[in-house]
């Protein structure tokens, strides 16, 4: 468990968990707003299956105290970089700090392996929400572009 004892705004303690028999289904299930589907898949389900059949990506469950809220997964690149990528959060769990908890729990974990790892993550430049977001909590666009998608890194 990643636990960086970060709450919502509910008071729900967020923690980032291994995908299990225990939890797949819950997270598989995981759908974003309909508004957000351009950005993320329609279920968190694309994404542990992208997981399943790569050796680059890790899928970790999101809670919020003991209930699945989210999914997201981390890798690691050919540089040594660390990158956070497929975050989704459920439609009627968002706009309550998940994200954020989620995004910071896990760049500060990421950050901490290997003497000072660092972070990335890519965001759709049409995806004003995200890159509101990345940006609040240090991320610094790179001026590269990976799949269409603008690179972030975090500024240590």
């Amino acid at each position: 468990m990643i636990d960086s004892g970060l709450r919502d705004s509910a008071g729900r303690h967020i923690t980032l968990r291994p995908v299990d028999d225990d939890n797949w289904r819950d997270v598989a299930d995981v759908a974003p707003r309909d508004d957000q589907r351009a950005w993320v898949p329609a279920l968190a389900a694309r994404y542990l299956v992208l997981t399943m059949r790569s050796d680059g990506w890790t899928s970790l469950a999101v809670y919020a105290d003991e209930t699945v809220v989210g999914h997201a997964m981390w890798g690691v690149d050919e540089d040594g970089s660390r990158w956070i990528g497929g975050m989704v959060i459920a439609a009627d769990e968002q706009d309550r700090g998940v994200g954020r908890a989620t995004v910071r729990t896990l760049a500060d974990w990421l950050a901490a392996q290997d003497g000072g790892s660092v972070v990335r993550l890519s965001y759709h430049p049409d995806n004003a929400p995200a890159a509101r977001l990345y940006t609040s909590l240090g991320f610094a666009p790179t001026g590269a572009v990976e799949d269409d998608e603008l690179v972030a890194e975090l500024a240590s």
